[in-house]
C-alpha cells in the first residue's frame, strides 16, 4: 500500500512581511495566533512556498522514517539499554506512530503529514519544557539569578546539593548540562547514564568542576526537575499548563510524566517529580500540533497575542552558547553555531531535539516552525533544507 502524505491546500488570505534586522528578517506583520482547538490553513503558495517542492520535502520525510522499533520500550532496550546498566524503565513508555509533522509559515499551517494529532513520547524535547519552567521561576521571582547556587533554594532536609562536590552547582550549570552533579536519584546513579570508559571505571568516574565540562545526562536533568519542584512547591505540569500551555491554546491531551518512584512530600501533599526526558520512561507525551504551538511561542519571541509569556531576556540566554559547548544553550536549545549541525539552515535557527528523533525547528529568518518526528537522524538536515528550498525568493505576494 502506498504511504500517504498531504500538503494542505486552502484558498485564504495572505499575511505580509515586514523587513526586520538580523535573525528577525522575515517576521510577519500583525502575526496570526491560532485559537484553541484549531489552526488556520493556507495553501503553500499563499505563504510563499512552491507547492510541488514543499510536497517533495514532505514526501522525503515520509520516505525516511527511522528504522528503529516503534515500541519505545524495545527501542530503549536495544539502543541505550544495550550499553547501560540500570536501564530498567520506571516510567510509562508507548508505541509510537509513523513519521509525522507540520510546517508552519507566517503562523499558518502549510503542510501536515503522518499522524500529527497522535500523542507520542517526545523524549528530550521535554527538557525544553523543563528549562522554560525554570525561566518562569525567574520571572516570578522565585529564583533571583541563574548564577545562584541551587543549594541555597533548597528547604531543610533536602540534600540534593549537600555533598561538597555538589555545593557549587548553579542553576546555569544545570540548565547547560555542565553541573557534573554526583549521586543517585530515583535509583539511577549519575555514572550509569551514557557511561564513559571501561565498565570497571564507571562507579569511580573522573570528576569535573561544575561549569567546566558539558555532559548530556538525564540523572542531572532530573535533579533540576526535583530542585524546581521544591522551588515552585507545586507540580511542574501545573506550572507549565497555567503559564504556557493554556495561554497558547494547547490541547488537553498532553501529559508530563515522572517515574513510579519519583513521589515526594511537598507541604503535606504527595507530588510526583517529573522526568526531563524518556530515557527511563516518562517525560512529555504530546502531539505535533501542541509541539508546534510551543515552538511558535518562541518564534514570536515569547509573546502570544498581547501577553509576554516568556521573557525575551530568557530566550536570549537560552540561545547563547555555553563556554563548554558552543552548540548548546539552555536545555534543550540546540544551536547552529557556524552552521555545523544543520548546514542547510540559517546559523540563527534553533531546534528543540529529543530521541526518535523528535524535532521542533524554529527559524526566525524564514518565519518558520517545523515539527518532524521519527525521521532518520541523518536525513534531518536534508529534509529541512528541502523545506527552506521550497520557499520562493522574496516576500509573499
Amino acid at each position: 500500500m502506498a504511504r500517504k502524505f498531504s500538503v494542505v491546500i486552502f484558498a485564504l488570505a495572505v499575511t505580509p512581511f515586514l523587513a526586520q534586522p538580523l535573525a528577525q528578517a522575515r517576521q510577519a506583520a500583525n502575526p496570526y495566533f491560532p485559537p484553541p482547538l484549531q489552526w488556520d490553513r493556507r495553501t503553500p503558495a499563499e505563504v510563499g512556498f512552491d507547492a510541488a517542492l514543499l510536497g517533495a520535502a514532505v514526501k522525503f520525510a515520509v520516505d525516511n522514517e527511522t528504522p528503529r522499533f516503534r515500541d519505545q520500550r524495545l527501542d530503549q532496550a536495544t539502543t541505550f539499554g544495550a550499553r547501560e546498566p540500570y536501564d530498567t524503565p520506571i516510567g510509562p513508555m508507548t508505541v509510537r506512530g509513523p513519521v509525522s509533522g507540520v510546517v508552519i509559515r507566517n503562523g499558518y499551517l502549510a503542510a501536515e503529514f503522518g499522524e500529527p494529532a497522535r500523542v507520542d513520547m517526545t523524549h528530550s524535547v521535554t527538557k525544553t519544557f523543563l528549562s522554560t519552567v525554570a525561566g518562569l521561576a525567574v520571572q516570578r521571582g522565585l529564583t533571583r539569578d541563574v548564577n545562584d547556587r541551587a543549594r541555597d533554594y533548597m528547604p531543610h532536609g533536602v540534600d540534593l546539593f549537600d555533598a561538597p562536590k555538589n555545593q557549587p552547582i548553579t542553576w546555569d550549570h544545570l540548565l547547560r548540562q555542565t553541573s557534573d552533579w554526583q549521586g543517585t536519584l530515583w535509583g539511577k546513579p549519575d555514572w550509569a547514564d551514557r557511561p564513559e570508559g571501561e565498565p570497571t571505571e564507571w562507579p569511580n568516574r573522573k570528576l569535573y568542576e561544575p561549569g567546566t565540562r558539558y555532559k548530556y545526562n538525564d540523572v542531572r536533568v532530573n535533579v533540576l526537575a526535583l530542585a524546581l519542584l521544591h522551588v515552585w512547591r507545586r507540580p511542574l505540569p501545573e506550572v507549565l499548563r497555567e503559564g504556557i500551555m493554556e495561554p497558547i491554546g494547547a490541547s488537553s491531551t498532553w501529559r508530563w510524566h515522572g517515574y513510579e518512584n519519583s513521589w515526594v512530600d511537598i507541604d503535606g501533599r504527595r507530588v510526583q517529580s517529573v522526568s526531563g526526558g524518556g530515557h527511563w520512561g516518562g517525560g512529555m507525551h504530546i502531539n505535533a500540533y501542541d509541539m508546534a504551538r510551543f515552538g511558535y511561542l518562541f518564534l514570536r519571541n515569547g509573546k502570544w497575542k498581547d501577553r509576554q509569556l516568556v521573557a525575551e531576556q530568557w530566550i536570549k540566554q537560552a540561545r547563547t552558547p555555553g563556554t563548554a559547548n558552543e552548540m548548546y544553550g539552555y536545555m534543550n536549545w540546540y544551536l547552529n553555531t557556524g552552521r555545523k549541525s544543520l548546514p542547510a539552515t540559517p546559523e540563527s535557527a534553533v531546534r528543540f531535539q529529543g530521541n526518535g528523533p523528535n524535532i521542533v525547528y524554529i527559524d526566525w529568518e524564514h518565519d518558520l516552525v517545523v515539527v518532524v518526528r521519527w525521521i532518520r537522524d541523518n536525513q534531518l538536515n536534508e529534509f529541512l533544507g528541502k523545506v527552506i528550498g521550497a520557499l520562493r525568493v522574496g516576500p509573499t505576494a
